[in-house]
């Protein structure tokens, strides 16, 4: 495989790890154990997540999350509890995905899937955290869906399209840092001119 294809897989596990952990250990892991994913070459290092023990576990904790994600407030309770787990796991299965590098590039691989990770995760979190000031629960669940298809659907492409996934997930880097400043901006104008209020009504 080429470094781009590398890195599609790896970037793509990550990114579908920020999202839902649990399901993409579960979705890789039925996929080596059923067949529909080879793990050779790169993905020898993801054979473990086809054994059973992983995969039960997996099962049970991506069906508590699909029940939790469909709590309107519990849902972004259940995200802040996250924050830290599903990074560190995006980059443990993105840098394995990736596979055997030199030392440096290992733990520069493992840094950029945990951003990875981190950016997809807070993204969507984010989002919930903002449809749950709707009183209807309906947007709530339907984001909750929509995210679950999105994980099934980058884990798929991370395997089998990895090129695709790789430029996918670049400019979703690009417009994530772009949301980012433009968030930013905001906030330092609404501080900003709050703080210019304060002095101008102080005597």
């Amino acid at each position: 495989m080429d470094i781009i294809s590398l890195l599609g897989s790896g970037f793509g596990l990550a990114f579908a790890s920020g999202l839902n952990l649990y399901a993409t250990v579960l979705i890789v892991g039925l996929g080596i154990r059923f067949g529909f994913f080879a793990p050779t070459g790169a993905f020898e290092a993801l054979a473990v997540l086809a054994h059973p023990i992983v995969i039960g576990t997996a099962a049970v904790i991506t069906l508590a999350e699909f029940i939790a994600d469909k709590i309107p407030w519990f849902d972004s309770i259940w995200d802040s509890v996250h924050t830290v787990i599903r990074p560190l796991g995006a980059a443990l299965i993105g840098a394995a995905a990736i596979g055997a590098l030199e030392p440096e590039w290992e733990i520069a691989a493992f840094l950029v899937c945990a951003m990875v990770g981190l950016a997809s995760h807070s993204t969507a979190a984010g989002t919930r955290l903002a449809a749950n000031t709707s009183p209807e629960p309906f947007t709530n669940w339907a984001l909750s869906l929509t995210k679950d298809g999105l994980v099934i659907a980058v884990t798929w492409l991370a395997v089998k399209h990895p090129v695709i996934t790789f430029f996918f997930v670049i400019a979703f880097l690009v417009v994530f840092v772009l949301l980012i400043r433009t968030i930013w901006g905001w906030m330092r104008k609404l501080f900003g001119r709050g703080n210019t209020e304060v002095v101008r009504m102080a005597p």
